[in-house]
């Protein structure tokens, strides 16, 4: 099942305990970024103390419920300028707004998660696939028709190899 809208949404306001995602690329090319990317780009900052939207209102709430909210991202350096851009502009206000949100990067190592692609997990019971083609460009969202053990292992691997966001950032510039 392909899931979009409201259906994909819904997945964020009824997991119970977690959602936590794995991502693997340099990039993402999402249409609703392209502006804000283009500023980027340009020098434009902000501050991530004061970043309030929908997203950052959403994870505060959850983590007062006590449902959290994390990833793991893949990374190798340089650092691609769209990670620049998502550490910046979203990762950190996120972090601070409660996602766990750590880095594993493997650019001096082998990569213990090589070939596995991106995906969600809700409460370690649904896992949805997320299919892009190679420049970061979303395909798809498919939910995972079976054991969602291998994808547990996945997150297990990432979280013990990665380190939290705050302490791979110290001294970078981002």
């Amino acid at each position: 099942m392909f899931l979009a809208g409201e259906e994909w949404a819904a997945r964020f306001q009824g997991f119970r305990e977690e959602a936590w995602r794995l991502e693997t690329l340099p990039q993402y090319l999402m249409p609703q970024e392209e502006e804000e990317f283009a500023a980027f780009r340009a020098g434009a900052r902000v501050d991530p103390r004061a970043v309030s939207n929908e997203y950052t209102v959403r994870l505060r709430r959850q983590v007062a419920e006590g449902r959290s909210q994390g990833r793991v991202h893949i990374v190798t350096r340089p650092l691609s300028a769209y990670l620049r851009f998502e550490f910046s502009q979203y990762y950190a206000p996120h972090a601070l707004a409660g996602e766990r949100i750590r880095i594993l990067d493997v650019t001096d190592r082998v990569n213990p998660l090589e070939g596995v692609q991106d995906f969600w997990i809700f409460d370690r019971s649904e896992v949805v696939l997320m299919n892009y083609d190679p420049d970061g460009r979303q395909i798809s969202r498919e939910v995972h028709e079976g054991d969602t053990a291998v994808f547990v292992e996945h997150q297990r691997v990432a979280l013990a190899e990665s380190v939290s966001f705050e302490e791979y950032v110290k001294g970078l510039d981002v």
